[in-house]
């Protein structure tokens, strides 16, 4: 019985030591060295400040910037610690009020803007703190935030058009802007 508990106990540790020690520590070596960048959160630094992820979405409310997707994370939008979907499904009534208002803020925002709201400015993503919106999304913004901004809407178009990413490795996903990067492209433009 000494001998099996003996065992036992060796067995825990040794396992404790390679999964719990050995392996993470492994991991997070080969993540630095090969993908450094993405292993320390893929960080964008404006005057040598981190500002934002490329991976978390940031909320913009001041209508002169793109708005993302809407974050499920509560209290705080966009908490990396909090992420998880709103597991609303497309029947329930909650969703449908939450994309009302969210449609509600996106004309009240821009009552000229009669086109057709893409579905990913008044839904969340699986995750809640999707960074990235698609094209179309951007474009429905374009005329509000060019005419905040006192921009020609063809320079706003245009900042769009290269901030949008293709598909991964030509057929993965579809093509995105993150939203963060084309703010901060946009105040760049700005301070010219």
């Amino acid at each position: 019985m000494s001998k099996l508990l003996r065992q036992s106990i060796l067995m825990l540790l040794l396992l404790t030591i390679v999964t719990g020690v050995a392996y993470p520590l492994a991991v997070t070596g080969l993540a630095q060295v090969l993908f450094p960048r993405q292993a320390n959160g893929s960080l964008i630094v404006k005057n040598d400040k981190p500002v934002g992820s490329t991976l978390i979405g940031q909320e913009f409310t001041d209508p002169k910037y793109f708005w993302g997707r809407i974050s499920a994370t509560t209290p705080n939008p966009y908490n990396g610690g909090s992420s998880s979907g709103s597991n609303l499904g497309p029947t329930n009534p909650a969703l449908t009020e939450a994309a009302k208002q969210r449609i509600a803020a996106l004309r009240a925002a821009d009552p000229g803007n009669t086109a057709p709201v893409p579905v990913d400015l008044v839904t969340a993503s699986a995750s809640g703190l999707d960074p990235e919106i698609s094209p179309a999304a951007a474009q429905y913004q374009v005329a509000r935030v060019a005419r905040l901004r006192g921009l020609p809407t063809a320079q706003v178009e245009a900042l769009v058009a290269a901030q949008t990413s293709g598909r991964q490795l030509g057929v993965l996903g579809e093509p995105r802007v993150n939203v963060l990067q084309l703010n901060l492209a946009l105040d760049a433009l700005q301070k010219r």
